[in-house]
């Protein structure tokens, strides 16, 4: 199946008429009464992780900015994982943990689900793994940066700025510990503060692999550990599962969320949690392994 995307441009956003290909994940519509999750091919290729030195509101973590390859295939939703279908999955029989099936703060069925701490989600993987027989699992950092950016290398995958019309994030100026933070990015005007999560693909806004909700909204768990910089990170889009026996055990989230502001939703933003922690801003999606072609 492909879905077509909008096209018009204006000098810091672009849009492009491009399809997507795309399945629906059967068993969870059925299960949930047609809801359905629609997983998008995503194609190998390589491409610059991290920021460039001139990226505004680049962080040290953010680097050093290098070529990744992603040699295989794969899926990765559509959307992040919404209430319906985490209610869906949490019925599942229980493999390690428990699952809250209804642990949102911001309650509707196609919302994103948030509040999820990284054990729970690798749980809703494994969930729907053995229910589908398919091999559902979190994304790999690089994997995830590598499909938000989908050929881009502006600090968003439609441009140099960003604006409330297109995502949802803190839009307003924000002051934090005695610091401002922007509700503008760029030559971006500031915009609105929604104050909670959205639907997912309110903003019918896809990146050129057919993705949508990729900045803003909830931030997305990653495989990954926590680490400082890239410095002797993987080159082939795995998950970087090494760490020092006396680090501090946390796993990376990418993407931004509904109370961040824009410099926090760029395609390089890195942030971490501990394994164990979750909240309103926190969600996933999920990506299947094997590709279908």
């Amino acid at each position: 199946m492909a879905a077509p995307l909008t096209a018009k441009l204006d000098p810091v956003i672009t849009y492009r008429n491009r399809t997507a290909q795309f399945f629906s994940e059967d068993w969870l519509s059925l299960e949930a009464g047609q809801i359905p999750l629609d997983m998008v091919y995503i194609p190998p290729g390589s491409f610059l992780m991290g920021s460039p030195e001139h990226e505004q509101g680049r962080y040290a973590n953010e680097t050093p900015q290098h070529l990744v390859t992603i040699a295989q295939p794969f899926f990765m939703g559509k959307h992040p994982i919404t209430q319906a279908q985490w209610r869906v999955v949490a019925k599942q029989p229980q493999i390690e943990h428990q699952l809250d099936p209804d642990p949102s703060n911001f309650k509707g069925e196609n919302r994103p689900v948030e509040k999820v701490s990284w054990l729970e989600a690798v749980e809703f993987c494994r969930r729907l793994e053995k229910a589908t027989g398919r091999p559902y699992r979190l994304p790999s950092e690089a994997e995830w940066e590598y499909a938000c950016r989908a050929g881009t290398t502006t600090p968003f995958h439609f441009g140099e700025s960003i604006t409330t019309n297109l995502a949802n994030y803190r839009g307003t100026d924000w002051e934090y510990e005695g610091k401002t933070y922007s509700g503008a990015y760029g030559d971006g005007p500031h915009g609105e503060f929604r104050e909670e999560t959205t639907d997912v693909g309110s903003f019918d806004v896809a990146n050129a692999f057919g993705l949508y909700d990729m900045h803003g909204n909830v931030w997305e768990w990653c495989q990954d550990w926590w680490h400082d910089s890239y410095e002797g990170s993987p080159e082939d889009g795995s998950a970087w599962l090494a760490h020092d026996d006396d680090a501090e055990e946390k796993r990376v989230l990418r993407g931004g969320s509904w109370g961040g502001n824009p410099v926090n939703c760029r395609s390089a933003v890195r942030f971490r949690l501990t394994p164990d922690d979750g909240g309103s801003g926190v969600g996933l999606r999920v990506v299947c392994g094997v590709a279908r072609t």
